[in-house]
């Protein structure tokens, strides 16, 4: 946590002319302010990922999975974030609270509506539910050196995307699902 802070809430701080502990009072707490620091470099990750991500529906989405592990995985800085404290870094990035964690399962849902709304996919479940599947899954994975002493597999973790992604739900639970889908 402190190489991410130092880096980015140390210039925050020194931007805004003010101690890192007064841009922590702001905030709120040391973990949000790591959170929001996490998020911005996650969200502009995810921007790019997804603007060079190849394909459609499934594959589209298991393409998402497989350049967004690689790119996080890839980050020094968060790679020292995970390792110096595993378990505060797992409850910011993870824990029902986690504004990082909120904020990757709206962007999944959106793009996956994304990918309803133009045809390329109709899932057997409902985006919202296949978002916290996909995204729970893609932690479990991401962090399963922390969770399980397993090194993260990058490959099983797109291939278990595309799977959930293109299951297809009964003829009459399809129409269901859609219904509700272009109602939102």
């Amino acid at each position: 946590a402190t190489g991410i802070i130092g880096q980015h809430g140390r210039g925050l701080a020194e931007e805004l002319g003010v101690a890192r502990a007064t841009v922590f009072r702001w905030v709120g707490s040391r973990e949000l302010l790591l959170g929001e620091i996490i998020w911005s470099i996650f969200e502009a990750t995810w921007k790019y990922v997804l603007s060079v991500a190849k394909g459609t529906g499934a594959d589209y989405a298991a393409d998402i999975t497989k350049r967004l592990m690689s790119s996080v995985l890839e980050s020094e800085p968060f790679r020292r974030f995970l390792e110096q404290d595993p378990e505060n870094a797992l409850r910011i990035l993870t824990s029902k609270t986690s504004i990082v964690r909120t904020r990757i399962f709206d962007e999944v849902q959106r793009m996956l509506r994304e990918q309803i709304k133009a045809g390329h996919i109709a899932p057997a479940l409902k985006a919202e539910d296949l978002a916290y599947v996909m995204v729970r899954v893609f932690e479990s994975c991401l962090y399963s050196d922390q969770i399980a002493g397993r090194k993260p597999n990058i490959e099983l973790t797109s291939s278990a995307i595309r799977i959930l992604v293109a299951a297809q739900p009964t003829i009459s639970a399809r129409a269901k699902l859609l219904t509700r889908e272009f109602a939102k």
